[in-house]
């Protein structure tokens, strides 16, 4: 793995600029490091700015696993553990940018008419087999919590 995880030095090219002076709103933002340009001109300085970028993200998206049965925002804090490691990893930008892509992915099949009115009719007849389940519970115990059945 390389130390330098600036990907403009790296082998990641630069998009070349367009017809439109070179300023479109399509071009992908360039990969690599984004520390400040007097931390990248010392190599020691650059490493160690690597190592709290990723101390710092880890210890965000170690909260948020700890979230994740718990109470709380866990994947959203997850994701900006991610973003923060995106601020200086070319891997970490990489998966963002796949996250972002297989979201708005979704978002759209989750729009499309036909997708929703499956998932209508499917939570629909989860609803009524769960009521059904509830019927019977209540018809054979009446209103009585499950640990102070006495059968």
């Amino acid at each position: 793995m390389n130390a330098e995880s600036d990907g403009r030095q790296a082998g990641a090219t630069t998009p070349a600029p367009s017809d439109t002076g070179g300023k479109t709103g399509a071009e992908p933002p360039v990969l690599g490091s984004r520390a400040p340009h007097f931390i990248k001109k010392s190599r020691a300085l650059h490493l160690s700015w690597q190592v709290g970028v990723f101390v710092v993200g880890l210890a965000v998206v170690v909260v948020g696993i700890i979230m994740l049965p718990l109470p709380g925002p866990g994947w959203l804090v997850i994701f900006g553990g991610i973003g923060i490691w995106a601020t200086e990893f070319v891997w970490a930008q990489l998966v963002l940018r796949w996250t972002k892509r297989k979201v708005s992915e979704a978002t759209q099949r989750a729009l499309d008419p036909r997708v929703r009115r499956r998932n209508i009719i499917l939570t629909t007849i989860g609803l009524i087999i769960i009521g059904a389940a509830l019927a019977v519970y209540i018809y054979k115990f009446g209103i009585v919590m499950p640990w102070k059945i006495d059968e």
